[in-house]
């Protein structure tokens, strides 16, 4: 007969598993996770997660939120879709986020731009140093020519179908998935055009710090790159820790880097000017 056979005995399971802990899921409160950045105060906490490999995770957070991505094993790819929390039309643009400001690689000092002409994020830290803005999100084709399958409830589920479950958690669907940036995974462009992946595996522990300049709904898949050549399924943890922090100061060094720079920032307070 099982533990769980009857409505008392499920009961008693469900509720004897209340303060179980494993190493991917997110802990609540947030404060009382087992990690969270130096010089942070615990009530400052906003989220603390760590996604399993080939899963996924869906946010809200308010402009002035820093979130810490880690790399916990060295061997992360974590996609991620941003959106205006107040009106999700308005989203991450890639394109402009490389063009606007002259660079095809993204590091400390660089903006994520909406497709409005505002800054989505600013890049205060990185300790990884490879990313990736032009690959976008592998699918259930890509997985399958790859794995053998893709399916987003096999052994190999794909970035874009993780999406689809998380962007489902704010009312938002297929046509919402637009490109994405990959973090932790880099790509270079060769002399003839290339795409040459930094495919590690790396040190365990890189980090990478964002700096939220809107209200902003993420959604975060990690699973392997659409370029991993790896015959094996392979991703490890991302962990996810976000915290309270002040809106950017008018006299901020990034906020004032560069005119194209300045122009988006200033787009933002604009659009929270009351």
């Amino acid at each position: 007969m099982s533990a769980t056979a009857d409505p008392r005995s499920a009961q008693a399971h469900a509720r004897a598993m209340g303060g179980a802990r494993v190493e991917t899921m997110p802990i609540l409160p947030p404060a009382e996770a087992p990690y969270w950045p130096d010089g942070v105060a615990a009530e400052a906490m906003l989220w603390a997660e760590t996604i399993a490999p080939g899963g996924y995770a869906a946010k809200r957070l308010g402009r002035g939120a820093r979130i810490q991505l880690t790399d916990v094993a060295g061997d992360a790819c974590v996609s991620m879709l941003a959106f205006n929390a107040e009106q999700p039309t308005e989203r991450l643009n890639i394109a402009d986020t490389l063009k606007v400001q002259w660079n095809a690689y993204l590091g400390a000092g660089k903006l994520l731009l909406s497709d409005m002409g505002r800054v989505m994020f600013s890049i205060i830290e990185d300790g990884a140093g490879t990313h990736d803005a032009f690959c976008g999100a592998s699918n259930a084709a890509s997985n399958a020519r790859r794995y053998g399958d893709g399916d987003n409830w096999g052994a190999h589920p794909n970035a874009r179908d993780r999406f689809m479950l998380a962007l489902a958690k704010f009312g938002l669907g297929r046509k919402d998935i637009h490109p994405c940036v990959n973090w932790f995974k880099g790509i270079r462009v060769d002399d003839a055009g290339g795409l040459a992946l930094q495919a590690g595996p790396f040190a365990p522990g890189r980090t990478l710090v964002l700096r939220a300049e809107m209200d902003l709904l993420l959604a975060f898949a990690d699973c392997p790159h659409v370029l991993d050549p790896r015959a094996a399924y392979t991703v490890t943890p991302v962990r996810i820790a976000a915290w309270r922090g002040p809106v950017t100061h008018e006299n901020d060094p990034v906020r004032n880097a560069t005119p194209e720079g300045l122009r988006a920032f200033l787009n933002v307070e604009d659009l929270y000017r009351r």
